[in-house]
């Protein structure tokens, strides 16, 4: 898939995203990397020969107190590459980046990955 297409997939999902939670999201970046870097794979326990689809960088909003100010943007950040992998058709890429999408975002919103798990699962 084109980077093109794919930044218009990401741009999709941020779109679909409530108006509430879209009106939060302040201070970020949203990045598209092909893959990760080994020292992003390292910061989340995994080898080079694991799969890492996204990945949020940055200070979740229920870690901000009253000296949050002048700080560098949060990143989530999206593998093209790995996301293809696991999926077989352009459809499927969709729903993988529109999960991610909220699975990072989930992170800024201040919710761990057990409790993500469980709410994917719903």
């Amino acid at each position: 898939m084109k980077r093109a297409a794919f930044e218009r997939l990401v741009r999709e999902a941020l779109d679909q995203l409530p108006a509430e939670f879209r009106a939060r999201l302040e201070n970020i970046q949203i990045l598209i990397k092909d893959r990760p870097a080994p020292e992003e794979l390292a910061s989340m326990g995994l080898g080079p020969e694991e799969t890492l689809l996204g990945l949020y960088q940055g200070i979740p909003l229920t870690e901000r107190g009253l000296d949050y100010n002048l700080v560098t943007p949060d990143q989530i950040i999206l593998y093209l590459e790995p996301i293809e992998e696991v999926c077989e058709s352009e459809e499927e890429i969709r729903r993988e980046v529109r999960a991610t999408v909220i699975h990072e975002i989930g992170h800024f919103f201040g919710i761990d990955d057990e409790r993500l798990e469980e709410l994917e699962a719903e």
